[in-house]
């Protein structure tokens, strides 16, 4: 067994467990901050079924800030193939509706476009990790396939951790100052952290069926990610819906179909698989190639802490929901960046640890909301079977009955049809809840909050995205242009792990106090003039969003979170650097 050396007391300053997107992710971030990492993971590979896809604008802001949003965009399948979800009794059967989703209709394609630089995409997490992983290794990440975590020890100063090489069979330890477990669902560092956990697991079974098929006389009219077929019956013991789920368009999908969790699990042949592929597209004589197959469970649970001590969790360890919406990978991408740039700077000394405890405090109800959403989404199909008047014990006649009456010429199968509309209509709290993706107001010790009233909120929360610069609230975007006369975000003014002061044209008063504080912290700190030659606001949109005079301030965590505003200027440069530094030392924990 390796020993650590006692004159380099650490083999690496961060231990990331798991390489899926919240471990991939983490250790970008802090290769790219310039962090010692290792990631490690029992697996030979990265994931080799394409199970998360749906990539958000939030995420795709963070891999903007990363430098491989272009990378991304290569893989992923554009949102004009995304949104024109179908719910039918079979891809060759009667469609019941379509939903316009992920922004691409006519009513959400204005505010999608205009909340974010970045377009929402379908990237499956067998291109996202390779992303993740290949760059953070190119980055100085150290990366260990086949190498599995068994347990670990902390003390004041780090953890130590037992790990085994799978190939040859031996275990040894690894000394790091932090511990991150990104181990996914079944997490082994959450269980052994003992992390309290609400909710509950396996509420019902599903099976994933990866096949190849040549599906585009059904799709390509009607491009989408989702096709939702109607099939209710006991033998799904789950929602009364199958899925099939396009991967690459139109030849490559991910079918997903419900069993029920009160008995043995089914034993999915081949021939079983092609004969389920073949009755959702209704096409007996398709010709299909099956990939692969797997069981999983709908959980509804969620860590109501995220770390202790030196251990911290991220990703599906610590929030565990249904696919619905989209969250999954989204939520872990959006961990990894809320921790990591403090657990860079603790590391540095440029903070306190007293900030890592902000972590748990901004992301556990994030957690809490999306495993929330992501259950109820999942049972706001119940409306639609409702409508047609099929259940769980339904078969092919009564789905036949239900929308024969929903066709009648009469006053009923008028009223049907609109409730029909009503319940199409609710799905959108899955498949355009911009609001949940981008509304993240964090309430934590690195925020300093205005002494304003509460936020009102004058539209759904969760359907629409209201950007802010209210601390807490991630910067808004607005395009300005630089001095080449080319476009750029407002987002790709901060980031890049540093903390920036963000100030107008009229605010030279904060040239000095920026300058005062990083020379006084020690701490990297970027200043920002919106107006300037390389930043002028031509369209006024920044001045439409930024809730601030020309001569006020924003503070920036490395995150695009904001940490503090001041509206306007104070009268004396001394106020603006006395106040200016109480908010980074109290962002710091300094």
């Amino acid at each position: 067994m390796k020993t650590t050396d006692p004159h380099h007391p650490y083999d690496t300053d961060v231990l990331v467990v798991g390489s899926g997107p919240a471990g991939g992710s983490t250790a970008l971030l802090l290769a790219t901050y310039g962090i010692r990492t290792l990631l490690v993971t029992k697996y030979g590979w990265l994931a080799n079924t394409p199970r998360a896809h749906i990539t958000n604008q939030r995420t795709m802001e963070v891999l903007r800030d990363l430098g491989v949003e272009s990378e991304a965009m290569t893989f992923g399948s554009p949102s004009r193939l995304m949104g024109d979800t179908v719910l039918c009794t079979a891809l060759t059967g009667e469609e019941i509706g379509r939903i316009r989703s992920w922004g691409t209709g006519p009513a959400t394609a204005t505010e999608y476009a205009s909340k974010s630089p970045c377009e929402m995409i379908d990237l499956p997490q067998t291109y996202l990790e390779p992303i993740l992983v290949s760059n953070a290794a190119a980055r100085g990440a150290k990366v260990r396939f086949d190498t599995e975590f068994l347990r670990f020890t902390q003390d004041e100063d780090g953890v130590t951790a037992v790990l085994r090489d799978r190939v040859r069979g031996d275990e040894f330890t690894v000394r790091a100052r932090y511990l991150i477990g990104a181990d996914g669902g079944r997490s082994a560092v959450a269980e052994q952290l003992g992390l309290p956990f609400a909710g509950r697991m396996a509420k019902a079974g599903s099976m994933n069926i990866v096949f190849k098929a040549d599906l585009g006389r059904y799709c390509a009219h009607r491009p989408s990610v989702l096709y939702w077929v109607l099939r209710p019956g006991a033998e799904t013991g789950g929602i009364g819906m199958g899925l099939v789920r396009m991967v690459r368009p139109w030849n490559e999908w991910l079918l997903v179909w419900g069993y029920d969790i009160e008995q043995p699990p089914p034993q999915v042949d081949e021939e079983t698989a092609r004969q389920i592929v073949r009755d959702l597209v209704g096409d007996p004589d398709l010709p299909v190639e099956i990939t692969s197959t797997s069981l999983w469970t709908v959980n509804h649970a969620y860590a109501t802490q995220y770390s202790s001590g030196r251990v911290f969790c991220a990703g599906d360890a610590v929030h565990r929901h249904p696919p619905s919406n989209g969250l999954g990978s989204n939520t872990s991408v959006q961990d990894a960046y809320n921790l990591a740039w403090k657990l860079a700077m603790v590391i540095r000394g440029e903070a306190g640890p007293a900030l890592l405890d902000s972590y748990s405090a901004e992301r556990a109800p994030v957690g809490r909301q999306i495993v929330e959403r992501a259950n109820l989404s999942r049972d706001q199909f119940g409306p639609v079977f409702e409508v047609l008047g099929v259940g769980g014990g339904s078969d092919e006649e009564a789905i036949a009955e239900g929308l024969a009456a929903i066709r009648e010429r009469t006053p009923e199968g008028a009223k049907k049809r609109r409730l029909l509309r009503e319940a199409i209509q609710l799905k959108n709290y899955e498949f355009n809840a911009h609001g949940v993706e981008m509304n993240q107001r964090y309430v934590s010790s690195a925020v300093i909050p205005d002494d304003d009233s509460a936020e009102v909120w004058e539209e759904d929360r969760e359907l629409v995205h209201r950007p802010t610069t209210r601390p807490g609230a991630k910067l808004p975007h607005a395009w300005l242009v630089d001095a080449r006369g080319e476009r750029l975000s407002t987002l790709d003014l901060v980031g890049d792990g540093v903390l920036t002061v963000l100030t107008g044209l009229s605010g030279g008063v904060w040239d000095s106090a920026a300058s005062a504080c990083r020379d006084t912290l020690g701490v990297p700190l970027r200043l920002v003039r919106v107006g300037a030659d390389n930043s002028r606001d031509p369209y006024g949109e920044w001045s439409r969003v930024s809730e601030i005079a020309e001569d006020g301030v924003l503070l920036v965590r490395p995150d695009g979170h904001v940490a503090w505003r001041r509206a306007t200027a104070p009268e004396s440069a001394q106020v603006a650097h006395d106040e200016l530094l109480g908010a980074l030392r109290h962002v710091l924990a300094r």
